[in-house]
């Protein structure tokens, strides 16, 4: 087992809700707090701070845009959020109510692709807020998260279609069944060996998919965690949240797993990124974001 080092740090109240989380290009944690309406800032060693939107509009998952500013969703609200490192705020409201957005990640023509929960849809963003959407071939399939692929392509998670999905940068939509039925997929992450990453919530696994649609599944040792979200860390590792069963987890891209407990109960972990201190750093919901070390090895 390799050996991990865990510290929690107290953000917000327990009731704000961290949920998802990310590195900006100021070297600082940033992350949404879905309960209240607020983003929040940590510097490492620092003391957070954060930034109140509209309490009732639930930011969602936030990544750094190659405008070097902070996009993120707004569940409740169905706007793309922006904000500068100094704390400006920039909404954009897509184009009609009801939309869900969920999932964004920067995409490789310099753009935001986000995902659109309840209108079976994935969207782009230009840095000055111009939105265009694409609808899905299948109704009902829930898009949830999304990453960039190696070959170009945004990948996605269909967590009602149980299937993964990719959009090329023309458009272009292909779906990918999962062989485990009802696994309702979540979180994806590019990884270290050219493959996408997900997570399948429902089914207690890990999936890998090549950029050909070849999918390899895991099972977890402990199939009952429901893992959450997922990213590669320093370590050349994929490594993910289980806030089911109030863990970080570790998977090598031949398939080894390890799961290391938090150390407060019913934390529930969800987002995870690495941190640029070369650590992960994962959201709980509990108001704490806690630094997950991992020893080096020979």
């Amino acid at each position: 087992m390799t050996p991990v080092s865990v510290q929690e740090y107290v953000v917000a109240d327990a009731a704000s809700g961290p949920y998802a989380i990310t590195t900006g290009p100021d070297d600082a944690l940033w992350f949404t707090m879905v309960h209240s309406g607020r983003i929040g800032r940590l510097l490492p060693g620092g003391e957070p701070t954060s930034y109140q939107l509209d309490p009732a509009c639930g930011p969602t998952i936030i990544v750094t845009g190659a405008d070097r500013a902070l996009w993120f969703t707004e569940y409740q609200a169905h706007r793309i959020g922006r904000i500068t490192t100094d704390g400006a705020v920039s909404e954009f409201p897509l184009p009609a109510p009801g939309r869900g957005p969920f999932g964004i990640a920067p995409g490789p023509d310099g753009t935001l692709w986000f995902t659109e929960t309840t209108a079976d849809r994935i969207g782009r963003i230009t840095t000055d807020g111009q939105v265009t959407e694409f609808p899905l071939p299948t109704t009902g399939a829930f898009p949830s998260a999304i990453t960039a692929g190696a070959d170009a392509g945004m990948w996605f998670t269909l967590n009602q279609a149980n299937a993964i999905g990719r959009i090329g940068m023309d458009g272009a939509i292909t779906v990918h069944p999962i062989p485990t039925e009802a696994a309702a997929p979540v979180g994806i992450a590019s990884g270290p060996d050219g493959a996408l990453w997900f997570v399948e919530i429902a089914a207690g696994q890990l999936g890998r998919i090549t950029p050909d649609g070849t999918i390899t599944e895991y099972p977890l040792p402990d199939r009952s965690g429901r893992p959450h979200a997922i990213t590669t860390g320093a370590d050349g590792n994929l490594w993910f949240t289980e806030w089911g069963g109030n863990r970080v987890g570790s998977i090598t891209p031949s398939g080894v797993v390890e799961q290391h407990d938090l150390p407060t109960r019913r934390s529930e972990p969800h987002g995870i990124t690495l941190g640029p201190d070369g650590a992960l750093w994962t959201a709980l919901e509990i108001g704490a974001l806690a630094r997950i070390g991992v020893a080096r090895t020979r």
